[in-house]
């Protein structure tokens, strides 16, 4: 049974992880910590995370990038490996974040998605076979009104994945906005464009245009609930491991076997 601490548990992440974790035989809530709480949860509430009680194997994170620093000094201090799902770090943060895998198990990705994260690892494969055949590669992203930045991080990650297969000085350079130029697209580059409207939860498509035909690479969020159900997964794998930097690559590698 691996004991569980939700960091952000009353967050709507938190309520819909809170909720994966129940109906898991192998998994228990041991506690929760979050500033507000009106007590409706099956299981404990601490406002500091200093305050929980003892026995976490891990610590799910998703709260804000203000409670992370604390966090990680609590995790570092009690031994507790930590699944980072917070977005929006400082570039001192994350420098935190890698001096403390030193001492203990960290998982932190771009995106908690399983789907995404194997779409990532199909890329590093064939994106060279398709590139090197004369392909052109574009990144499509669609989100909801209310998000705020553009382009999304899990777009980025995708063109970091089909950019992994390259050497240095073979890389493909990132264009966010070509209205400023006239001229023909250059084959060394990446188009990244960011759609925003309703309530779409998350498409990404990579595009591989080639010489009379297509061939796209495409994930479809319809619920976050995705993202909680990566998130449990990754602290089932994380729980036990020992120290280091870990992402969802190597939860996708333990799955696959």
């Amino acid at each position: 049974m691996v004991n569980v601490v939700m960091n952000g548990c009353n967050g709507k992440m938190g309520q819909v992880i809170s909720a994966i974790v129940a109906a898991d035989k192998d998994l228990n809530m041991l506690a929760g910590v979050d500033l507000f709480d009106d007590g409706h949860n099956s299981y404990p509430v601490v406002k500091d995370v200093y305050d929980l009680p003892a026995g976490a194997d891990v610590i799910i994170d998703f709260s804000t990038a203000s409670a992370v620093d604390k966090l990680l000094g609590y995790c570092k201090e009690k031994n507790v490996p930590v699944v980072l799902c917070t977005t929006g770090l400082s570039k001192e943060q994350l420098d935190k974040v890698a001096e403390i895998s030193k001492s203990v198990a960290v998982l932190k990705s771009a995106n908690m998605s399983l789907g995404v994260n194997l779409l990532m690892k199909v890329l590093k494969e064939y994106a060279p076979i398709l590139a090197d055949n004369g392909f052109d590669i574009e990144v499509v992203e669609k989100h909801h009104n209310l998000k705020l930045d553009a382009p999304s991080g899990t777009a980025i990650a995708l063109a970091d994945s089909v950019n992994a297969a390259f050497p240095e000085g073979e890389k493909y350079e990132y264009v966010f906005d070509r209205s400023s130029r006239r001229q023909k697209r250059p084959v060394k580059e990446i188009g990244i464009s960011a759609v925003r409207g309703g309530t779409i939860v998350g498409d990404h498509d990579v595009i591989f245009a080639g010489q009379d035909e297509v061939v796209t690479f495409s994930h479809t969020a319809y619920s976050k609930a995705l993202f909680g159900r990566g998130a449990v997964s990754a602290a089932k794998f994380l729980a036990g491991k020992p120290a280091g930097m870990y992402d969802m690559s190597d939860v996708i590698e333990e799955l696959i076997g």
